[in-house]
């Protein structure tokens, strides 16, 4: 894994990035990869928010993972900032290649490098070998998630 980066997204990974988040069943009903307008502006908005790292691993030249990692303030906790980690992808031909977990140990190591005492995530019901993966890495289920489309 040493020919890997882990680097911030530039507009000119947007593609691979939604092609990869559209790479799934999940995915497959709610992207569209083809009309990266709306990707294009949710990726200037992230750029301008210091709290939002939008990253992709590259190798090779090629994107082949991402995610995104969110620093919150947050007064619960005696004040504790914490992470939540979202939109993890990894490139259909790089599974099972300890791609994740490298993308995982870096959003873990830059949270605890911006002070996190908690790093989060959510994770679809369905998606029960993501569970497993997550457990692995010392995740604990502890939480029951709700969410109001608008």
């Amino acid at each position: 894994m040493n020919d890997l980066d882990i680097r911030p997204a530039g507009a000119a990974d947007i593609q691979a990035i939604v092609d990869m988040l559209a790479d799934d069943p999940l995915g497959a009903q709610r992207e569209s990869p083809d009309d990266l307008t709306p990707y294009l502006a949710a990726h200037q908005r992230l750029a301008d928010d210091p709290n939002q790292h939008l990253m992709v691993a590259v190798r090779a030249d090629r994107v082949v993972g991402t995610l995104q990692l969110t620093v919150i303030p947050g007064l619960s906790r005696k004040g504790a900032v914490r992470s939540v980690i979202e939109a993890v992808r990894v490139h259909a031909d790089e599974r099972g290649s300890g791609l994740g977990t490298r993308l995982i140990e870096w959003a873990v190591e830059e949270s605890r490098r911006q002070g996190c005492r908690l790093v989060q995530l959510t994770s679809d019901a369905t998606r029960a070998d993501a569970h497993r993966f997550y457990e692995r890495l010392g995740f604990q289920a502890s939480h029951i998630g709700f969410k109001l489309a608008l």
